[in-house]
């Protein structure tokens, strides 16, 4: 790395991070996790990737703690999200369709999710063919029904379902779909570099 690019990198890193040339802090009212990376193009983009990290957490501990509240411990949030696509609509589910549906690009994972859920006896699975299709046992229902419970009872009071918030919350839903698109082309680019 030379001398020049070096400087470059720490006036931009300076930039981002809202300091002069001297480093001297400057009000920019944005909160990132990496200054770095913050683009003159789309500055908020970094702001909005260390709130997707932030929430991303907080809905994992909530997930692996709702879940535990309703009795079945020792999941992790993949288990809890497969056991719930799982019991989506209660129809059986082909280990493809469960990645799919998740945007899991390994299969391993979620076919773990699955061993483990149907040794703790909450997914059970039937193989016809060539295909194995997943359905939630008896005991995996009763346990989606205590998290919609405890749901009901610890994260719903904290909204009001008026329907202007409705309409936000159906708002965000779609950007966060439309930049998972977004990402996942990115990653595609990326890969073929």
């Amino acid at each position: 790395m030379t001398k020049r690019t070096v400087v470059k990198s720490k006036a931009l890193v300076n930039k981002a991070l809202g300091e002069d040339e001297q480093g001297e802090q400057r009000s920019s009212g944005r909160i990132v996790s990496s200054a770095h990376l913050v683009s003159e193009k789309v500055p908020e983009l970094s702001e909005m990737e260390f709130g997707m990290i932030l929430a991303w957490h907080a809905f994992s501990r909530w997930m692996m703690r709702c879940m535990a509240s309703s009795g079945v411990s020792d999941m992790t949030p993949m288990d809890v999200l497969v056991l719930h696509h799982v019991t989506h609509r209660q129809t059986e589910k082909k280990l493809a369709d469960i990645c799919f549906v998740l945007n899991v690009e390994d299969t391993h994972v979620v076919s773990y999710s699955l061993k483990k859920l149907a040794s703790m006896g909450l997914v059970q699975s039937v193989k016809r063919g060539k295909e194995v299709f997943f359905s939630a046992t008896p005991s995996g229902l009763e346990a989606c029904l205590r998290y919609r419970d405890v749901r009901e009872d610890c994260l719903l009071p904290g909204f009001s379902g008026d329907a202007d918030e409705n309409a936000r919350l159906g708002d965000l839903a779609r950007m966060l779909r439309t930049l998972s698109g977004r990402y996942d082309q990115a990653a595609r680019a990326a890969s073929a570099l």
